[in-house]
């Protein structure tokens, strides 16, 4: 039997915290070690995650996007809460 070991999480150092409109975002940019790909997160001043389905080819084109999409859609479009999908409750 062969023990199956899950690849490491790599968060890259673009990953930062930035102020838009007076509101705090962790931007937070990741992939799998085996993975060349990165992921992108946005997390607001309540914990609420908004994930890219996009995939990036570098760290810095995701950090990028994140910060395009957070200054011309702005803080608020973020936090509406009416582009939030729930989870199903069990």
């Amino acid at each position: 039997m062969t023990d199956y070991q899950d690849p490491n999480l790599v968060t890259s150092d673009k990953s930062q915290r930035v102020l838009v409109d007076g509101y705090p975002f962790s931007i937070q940019i990741y992939r799998l070690e085996t993975e060349k790909a990165w992921s992108l997160e946005v997390v607001d001043h309540e914990g609420t995650s908004h994930v890219w389905d996009e995939q990036f080819r570098s760290d810095k084109d995701a950090r990028d996007a994140a910060i395009v999409a957070l200054e011309s859609e702005g803080a608020i479009a973020f936090m509406r809460g009416d582009n939030v999908i729930l989870f199903r409750k069990a």
